[in-house]
């Protein structure tokens, strides 16, 4: 784990270092709020920069051109700070920020409204291409066990399941990410993964990892269960970063394949961590391994206590707060950990904006990606 000197010494660097992303950025504009005064974890928030493409970029809005990168995230009233940070970081650092389409899932009954949480992107982020689906959370309400932290029982978790049916049918890649994170690279480069073969998917794999871990007695003891993954040799993988193709996933009725997995845990308890096992068991062993620098996962800590924790060895492209732990909440609880200062210079929530206003104009917020390769930050 990284010392807080050497996690100081990348601020410093970052701070340095001049903007290298291609995307060609105009100035901040004004705040924006959900129309409510601001108040609560809606707002207010500022207006991001306007990231522009250059000359060598195509320029394309419709959802079917292939010549764009489609990323789908939940929407949410509970992690709305953390996506929008993840989206300024995408476009951030997008060598065609303009070539960028997200497609945002939300709950059908969030306390904010999908209404409500779309014109607060459209508000933040004026040029952004992007759709909103709603989520009909009785889809799987009956399907979701309970597990080690009340979080993961959030049916939006799950969203990620029916991306084959809530996404239209013109998109047949996409790249999923939760709302915990930062990418601090061109996400063209995970774009361009390439699925080999007929896998399905494609993600950061940790064959290190003791796989039995993720399941209780009762699957291991089975007579039949463990036959399930026989022949493969699976690794954990986590599924907050994912290259999806599409059309192998409708073709293949992944999806019912998921659910098959969540109907048995209703019934003999075979996991007690969220979305994550049916994943493994229907994927584990044939997912296209993505390098590690995709997700720098578990700065959140555990599930429990949610302690602060350093990043994995070798180069940085995407962080991710998996775990208990967020960083917008620590750092407005002033415990922040030494990393989340990392998250913070792609926050556009207003509380604190103001007095950084200077700071941040100066840090220009590319210069992370110039760290990637760069042994200080690590």
């Amino acid at each position: 784990m990284p010392s807080n000197a050497v996690v100081l010494a990348a601020v410093v660097c970052l701070i340095l270092l001049p903007p290298s992303a291609v995307g060609i950025r105009t100035g901040p504009g004004r705040i924006t709020t959900n129309g409510d005064g601001g108040g609560g974890k809606l707002g207010p928030f500022t207006e991001a920069p306007e990231y522009r493409n250059g000359e060598e970029c195509s320029s394309s809005s419709k959802s079917f051109d292939h010549s764009l990168v489609h990323i789908a995230m939940t929407l949410d009233s509970e992690y709305l700070r953390g996506s929008l940070a993840a989206v300024h970081s995408v476009l951030r650092h997008a060598s065609c920020p303009e070539n960028v389409f997200f497609h945002f899932i939300s709950a059908e009954f969030d306390s904010a409204s999908p209404r409500v949480l779309s014109q607060l992107v459209r508000s933040t982020f004026p040029s952004l291409t992007f759709k909103v689906y709603i989520f009909r959370e009785d889809t799987v309400i009956n399907l979701i066990s309970s597990s080690i932290r009340q979080a993961l029982e959030n049916p939006l978790n799950y969203a990620r399941n029916y991306l084959g049916d809530i996404l239209d049918s013109t998109v047949d890649r996409v790249i999923y990410l939760d709302s915990d994170v930062i990418v601090v690279d061109d996400i063209t480069k995970l774009w361009n993964t390439e699925l080999t073969g007929t896998r399905v998917i494609g993600a950061p794999e940790y064959c290190q990892a003791n796989f039995t871990l993720y399941f209780t007695s009762n699957f291991w003891s089975d007579p039949v269960l463990p036959g399930e993954i026989s022949g493969r040799t699976p690794c954990y993988f986590n599924t907050g970063v994912m290259v999806m193709d599409m059309v192998r996933w409708r073709e293949g009725n992944y999806r019912e394949k998921l659910e098959r997995w969540m109907q048995l845990q209703k019934k003999k308890r075979i996991y007690d961590l969220g979305s994550l096992p049916p994943f493994l068991l229907v994927f584990g062993g044939d997912v296209e391994a993505i390098d590690h620098r995709w997700n720098q996962h578990g700065l959140g800590g555990d599930n429990v206590r949610g302690s602060c924790r350093g990043l994995h060895t070798g180069p940085v492209s995407l962080l991710h707060w998996s775990g208990k732990g967020k960083p917008w909440v620590r750092l407005d609880e002033k415990r922040a950990c030494p990393l989340d200062h990392l998250w913070e210079p792609y926050d556009l929530y207003n509380k604190h904006k103001i007095e950084r206003a200077k700071d941040q104009s100066l840090l220009g917020f590319a210069s992370l990606s110039e760290l990637a390769d760069d042994s200080i930050f690590l």
